[in-house]
């Protein structure tokens, strides 16, 4: 057993890095500089110009505009009146960076690549799995473990071999790609792991992992492809997640002629701002603006680098305000489902324990593990609290869906397959008060309100892995919580279905074409076809 002082020196170092990195088993050899033109492996021209994805975390509309508009995002501006943008693209369930991710690489939901959230109940191990956590939770659950989860189950074991990545379809044409600072990147190129040593020895872990991944893999200090990039790495900076690494780490790509036909490189600053200032926030975007500035100006000027780069700019999830007063924001479902047993997070459960709570901000699994106990029991108690948004529960086949605040009278059923069909193309059977979801129907056709392709979002999450569990948001405004969970009072949070957090923008250039739908979950599909035109 750790002391708690020696918990308390691992939190710290853990907390300086959300998720943690690797560096290639075969190190990067340089090639003398030749300019920003990619090359193929026999050093001739590439015919078709590559793709780089900049994934900004947090990035939405309004606030983008409004970078633009006080002249405090140029690069952006410019990319933007370069090609065409698209405000309203339908993000993943729950709105939580690892599952939008995933969601993107596979090109499917939860349903399909299995990563429920950034923390969810592991029904085979009988543990929860976090894949980052706040600063109350780290004294109190296994942080070793979560670093595990993070770096390597992630990818190697908890998202589904079913479901092929990007990077792997890529690999499976001859084609190299490139991840920079990406959450989930699992390949066919072997890599390994290297913890830094401090980490490695306050946590009793090895020093290098096996994983595999993209061609070329950066990720935070521990995957550095450019040899001299030290000044992004220190632990004050995150060990490396941060935009200017991942900004330098890109531009070392291009330096040396080795941007391959697909790279997605990940800027996370935008979102901690966000958490913290609320969702008008542009500070966040001027950063990533002038990590992206420093891209464009490797080509020497911004017009060559739209000439020669197809460039992709898109966020993840949006984010919406959180009330100031902890009392009036934070709904403690601890307190709410109190008539039921519940355990700590410093242990695992036990054999009387009946519900697990796994919170994701504005999103959370609640688990019946007692046998004895209903979903729908879990549902009506649920139900009383009138700051819950959407609570959803599985019953044969179908999804049943009510309010909090409710009576449960107000209820929506349905399933995949049926005679309603949506703007995405879905088919559905739909029985009962569509209100609850804000959905019309007319003529057999269903329209989304303010809940967008919440029937298939909301279908992944509820067959996302196995279990008898819940699934309940918060209404605009407000935040669950559990067990030392953090909160984001007077700042933003993401995790629901609602359109808040929903709703990201997307900024193309160096093509016509666009996605299937404006949804995340069809842009692997559209991005294999770029990289194949």
């Amino acid at each position: 057993m750790k002391s708690r002082w020696t918990c308390a020196i691992l939190a710290f170092l853990l907390l300086s890095l959300p998720l943690f990195g690797c560096k290639a088993g075969e190190p990067f050899q340089l090639q003398e500089k030749k300019g920003p033109a990619p090359l193929s492996d026999d050093g001739s021209v590439q015919a078709h110009k590559p793709v780089v994805v900049i994934l900004i975390d947090s990035l939405m509309d309004k606030p983008l505009q409004e970078a633009i508009r006080q002249g405090r995002a140029p690069a952006l501006a410019f990319l933007q009146a370069k090609g065409h943008y698209f405000p309203r693209i339908v993000s993943s369930f729950p709105t939580m960076s690892v599952t939008i991710d995933s969601t993107l690489l596979t090109g499917s939901y939860a349903d399909r690549h299995h990563i429920p959230g950034l923390s969810w109940y592991s029904e085979a191990e009988n543990r929860m799995i976090y894949y980052g956590y706040g600063p109350k939770e780290a004294l109190k659950i296994d942080q070793p473990q979560v670093l595990l989860d993070a770096i390597q189950q992630l990818n190697q074991t908890q998202l589904s071999k079913d479901t092929k990545t990007l990077h792997e379809e890529l690999a499976d044409l001859g084609k190299d790609s490139a991840s920079i600072n990406a959450i989930v990147w699992r390949g066919k190129t072997a890599h390994t792991l290297k913890i830094p040593h401090l980490i490695e020895v306050a946590a009793q872990l090895p020093g290098e992992l096996s994983v595999t991944g993209p061609t070329f893999m950066s990720y935070a200090a521990f995957a550095q492809l450019d040899p001299n990039q030290k000044r992004h790495t220190r632990i004050w900076r995150k060990y490396g997640m941060n935009d200017e690494f991942s900004a330098q780490e890109t531009a070392f790509l291009i330096d040396h002629s080795r941007l391959p036909p697909l790279t997605i490189a990940y800027l996370p600053e935008n979102d901690a701002e966000v958490h913290k200032k609320g969702p008008a926030t542009i500070d966040g975007i001027e950063n990533a603006d002038k990590a992206l500035q420093s891209l464009l100006d490797t080509f020497g000027s911004w017009d060559q680098a739209v000439e020669e780069v197809r460039w992709i700019v898109m966020g993840d999830s949006a984010q919406s305000a959180v009330k100031a007063d902890r009392q009036a924001a934070i709904i403690d479902l601890r307190s709410l489902l109190a008539p039921f047993l519940i355990p700590p997070i410093s242990r695992p459960p036990q054999a009387n324990d009946q519900v697990v709570i796994a919170a994701n901000e504005r999103m959370a699994y609640v688990y019946a593990l007692d046998p004895k106990l209903s979903l729908s029991a879990l549902v009506t108690q649920l139900q009383r609290e009138p700051r819950l948004d959407i609570i959803a529960r599985k019953e044969g086949s179908s999804i049943v869906v009510s309010a909090g605040g409710s009576d449960g009278k107000r209820r929506v059923t349905y399933k995949p397959g049926g005679p309603f069909q949506d703007e995405y193309g879905q088919s559905w059977s739909l029985q009962g008060d569509a209100s609850v979801l804000d959905i019309k129907r007319a003529k057999k056709r269903i329209t989304y309100g303010k809940y967008p392709d919440v029937l298939a979002r909301l279908n992944g999450a509820l067959n996302s892995h196995p279990g008898r569990y819940v699934v309940v948001t918060a209404q605009p405004g407000y935040e669950l919580a559990t067990e030392s969970s953090p909160a984001h009072l007077g700042g933003a949070a993401h995790g629901s279905l609602h359109e808040v957090d929903s709703l990201v923008p997307l900024l193309v250039t160096g093509t016509d074409s666009r996605p299937k739908t404006n949804r995340i979950v069809d842009l692997k599909e559209w991005l294999l076809r770029l990289v194949n035109e």
